[in-house]
C-alpha cells in the first residue's frame, strides 16, 4: 500500500497529464523534468510528488 496523495496533488497531476499526454512516460526522472517545465512548483518535495504521481497515471493509462 502506499501513501495517499491530497485532493491538490491529484488535482494538478490529472490537469498537467491531460494537457501534456504526449511528454509523459512511465520514467520518473523524465517526468520530473517535464513537470518542472510545464509547473512553476517552489517546493522541492511537491514537485517529486507530482511527478511520482504523473507516472503513476501514465502506467495505469498507457499499459
Amino acid at each position: 500500500m502506499g501513501r495517499i496523495k491530497t485532493s491538490f496533488i491529484k488535482r494538478i497531476g490529472k490537469e498537467v497529464y491531460d494537457k501534456h499526454t504526449e511528454e509523459f512516460t512511465k520514467d520518473y526522472s523524465k517526468n520530473k523534468q517535464a513537470v518542472k517545465k510545464f509547473l512553476d512548483v517552489k517546493s522541492k518535495k511537491t514537485l517529486n510528488i507530482i511527478a511520482g504521481y504523473v507516472t503513476s497515471l501514465a502506467t495505469q493509462r498507457k499499459g
